[in-house]
């Protein structure tokens, strides 16, 4: 072969590899992952709860449509709110409505003992000393209580107790700075157990704790309602 020919056939071989490298090269540079960005940051619901022993959870009474908020405190759920359902032996502080939307509402014993709603109970004296129990023996009404400025308490559990007052067989006494419950467990045939919380300016620290009663099953009292 002449020395003519063989450069020519030489170089027509280097331009072909060259060509081949370039597409090699360009094909790979075209199917390469897009460039990542980076991520959205996620989004967190207004509904998103974070309030230690507080549920959250709400519960809807089908017999007049009102929303009660629930707390869990120990084995029992709560109401987290004074029952404010309407019964022939109930009645709002004062005689005000707008009590009733406030505090809820006062029922004679007799009424408590029915007034929950379906899958409720009134608690026993047994479910109180539950409550009590876990929410700090004797400083739990001081941590059961509402914040209210007037009312002394921490709320710690969610289950913001409210002074809602009493119905007496003298009239009405205590809304703002009392608060009594019923107990389903009787004392007599007259009288019931009660709990009840404190509030003084000048002495918190000796109204403290949640304090047992019996009382007479003709007065007003708040009612919370319990499911285990």
């Amino acid at each position: 072969m002449s020395l003519k020919r063989f450069v020519k056939l030489t170089g027509a071989v280097v331009v072909a590899v060259i060509w081949v490298t370039a597409a090699l090269s360009c094909n790979k540079r075209t199917t390469m992952a897009p460039e990542l960005t980076a991520a959205e940051p996620m989004s967190v619901s207004q509904n998103s709860n974070d309030t230690g022993n507080d549920s959250g959870d709400t519960f809807i009474d089908p017999r007049d449509g009102k929303r009660y908020r629930t707390v869990k405190i120990g084995k029992l759920t709560w109401m987290a709110e004074n029952l404010n359902y309407a019964t022939g032996s109930s009645l709002c502080y004062d005689d005000d409505e707008s009590n009733c939307q406030k505090y809820g509402r006062l029922y004679v014993w007799d009424a408590a003992m029915s007034a929950c709603p379906a899958g409720w109970h009134l608690p026993t004296r047994e479910d109180w000393n539950n409550l009590v129990e876990n929410a700090g023996g004797d400083v739990a009404g001081t941590k059961l209580k509402s914040k209210s400025s007037d009312w002394n308490g921490t709320d710690n559990f969610g289950f913001s107790a409210l002074p809602g007052g009493y119905r007496l067989t003298d009239g009405f006494s205590g809304a703002g700075s009392n608060g009594g419950w019923w107990n389903a467990t009787e004392y007599d045939a007259g009288n019931a157990w009660r709990r009840s919380m404190r509030s003084d300016d000048e002495y918190v620290d000796e109204y403290n704790k949640i304090i047992v009663h019996n009382y007479s099953k003709a007065l007003g009292l708040s009612v919370r309602c319990v499911r285990e």
